[in-house]
């Protein structure tokens, strides 16, 4: 029976690596699709246009974004994002401002779930990192500076 279980995994593996070598499966249909538009934009404003459609966004309390206030490694700079506070969360992006291509990430929510993210983006300089929160329709953003040293100094 073994044998058997491992002729069929051999025939399925050498199938889809030849439909792969042929071009029938490519990385456009077995990838998640993502919006080029918004994450090669080059300002803040474009970047929350493309994603949203509006760069309006109000200011929120509700929305804790924890940052370093001194990211002594920008590479790896940790950032969370909080939003479970507000109902209906659809959707949270980070953008670092300063950024050749500011927005850094975007996550989609489906319904019930908690706005929440925790992550690591990086950072090439000091600048401000912000979070839009589209809760409920609406654009809700928090942000915070966010300084990087050269060499882990603290300074």
């Amino acid at each position: 029976m073994k044998r058997r279980a491992f002729l069929k995994n051999t025939v399925v593996t050498g199938a889809a690596v030849v439909a792969a070598n042929a071009g029938l499966l490519t990385p456009t249909t077995v990838l998640a699709d993502w919006n080029k538009t918004a994450f090669s934009a080059k300002k803040t404003d474009d970047a929350l246009n493309s994603l949203f459609g509006s760069a309006n966004a109000t200011e929120s309390a509700d929305i804790k974004l924890k940052a370093p206030a001194i990211a002594e490694n920008g590479a790896v700079t940790p950032v969370t994002v909080d939003a479970t506070s507000l109902d209906g969360v659809e959707s949270i992006a980070i953008l670092a401002s300063k950024n050749p291509q500011p927005l850094v990430c975007q996550y989609n929510f489906a319904a019930g779930a908690l706005g929440y993210v925790s992550t690591r983006i990086k950072m090439g300089e000091t600048m401000n990192v912000m979070t839009v929160v589209k809760a409920g329709g609406k654009l809700f953003k928090a942000q915070q500076e966010v300084k990087v040293t050269i060499g882990g100094c603290g300074g």
